[in-house]
């Protein structure tokens, strides 16, 4: 594994490889910390986005296992405005031993893994969130264990974490389905390398506009933002047209007796998730966030070739 851009770029024993060594990595980290496989280890980290999650998860990554982490926010950097984005990726090479970039534009990302000698994370872009499917998955399997045939829905805007939600759930041979109003389809390219991951894993895609039919068995339960970040002139638009797709109790109650609802954060709470589902007994939406620190360090130990 050279980079870590996308889950659909990876095979489906890699994907349980990385979910395996989080499991071990968090496992070690609570009993007695991790070892120091990172020690002399740098990564920089590139954002054109703000993070909470992104920025802390992967500065304690590295610190717990003995590197550091070196935040360069959009203001110093101005990538592919101030300076080529080419010129970025060559330069940082020469300072770090990894880089994590969190940006607007896909090919962005793509652009600056061409030019890099050292390993690129996607930490976020417009297409996908592959770091955050990867911690989704380790939740889901913290639950269910390693088990095909789960079924995952996912109620709402198909954005970029519907785009890694569905690869990896095809990748693990999980059913995937989909409910979102017209106009708010994930992305056609995305769902027909999810539909060729499917024929190889048996995994069943279904692409719903009802979100109480999505449900139905459903075991996991995820959404997000209605409007995420750079589509800000749209929240007026978005809030006609989502209410519906709200995930409640009602909703959940249509769902297997046993589902947990998940949300990458941050939420817009009582929006696209009410605070009864998102503070009750069924919500796994902070263990999930935590999940990022720990999948977060098995991507990165995979890329030094330390574990």
């Amino acid at each position: 594994m050279k980079h870590f851009l996308a889950i659909s770029e990876l095979s489906s024993e890699e994907v349980q490889d990385l979910l395996d060594l989080a499991i071990k990595l968090k496992k070690e980290y609570i009993k007695k910390g991790n070892q120091p496989l990172f020690k002399g280890k740098v990564l920089g980290m590139i954002f054109q986005k703000p993070s909470l999650r992104t920025r802390v998860s992967f500065d304690m990554a590295m610190r717990h296992m003995g590197g550091d982490a070196l935040y360069l926010s959009p203001n110093e950097i101005g990538l592919g405005k101030r300076e080529s984005i080419a010129d970025v990726a060559r330069v940082m090479a020469g300072y770090v031993q990894a880089v994590m970039v969190r940006v607007f534009e896909h090919e962005h990302v793509l652009e600056f893994a061409k030019w890099s000698d050292v390993p690129v994370v996607n930490g976020l872009s417009d297409y996908n969130h592959p770091c955050q499917g990867l911690a989704d998955a380790l939740t889901i399997q913290e639950k269910f264990g390693k088990t095909g045939g789960l079924n995952v829905t996912y109620v709402g805007d198909g954005n970029n974490v519907a785009v890694s939600l569905i690869h990896i759930a095809a990748k693990l041979g999980w059913n995937f389905t989909i409910a979102n109003p017209e106009g708010y389809d994930l992305n056609a390219k995305a769902v027909g390398i999810a539909k060729d991951i499917s024929e190889e894993t048996g995994s069943q895609l279904a692409f719903l506009r009802d979100p109480h039919a999505a449900v139905k068995s459903a075991q996991v339960i995820y959404t997000d933002t209605w409007t995420s970040m750079g589509q800000e002139q749209e929240t007026a638009q978005r809030e006609k047209v989502f209410p519906s797709y709200q995930v409640n109790a009602k909703l959940l109650a249509e769902a297997d007796k046993d589902a947990i609802v998940m949300h990458c954060l941050p939420a817009h709470r009582n929006h696209e998730l009410t605070d009864e589902v998102a503070d009750g007994p069924h919500s796994v939406i902070f263990p999930q966030a935590h999940n990022r620190l720990h999948a977060q360090k098995a991507i990165l130990a995979r890329l030094f070739g330390v574990a």
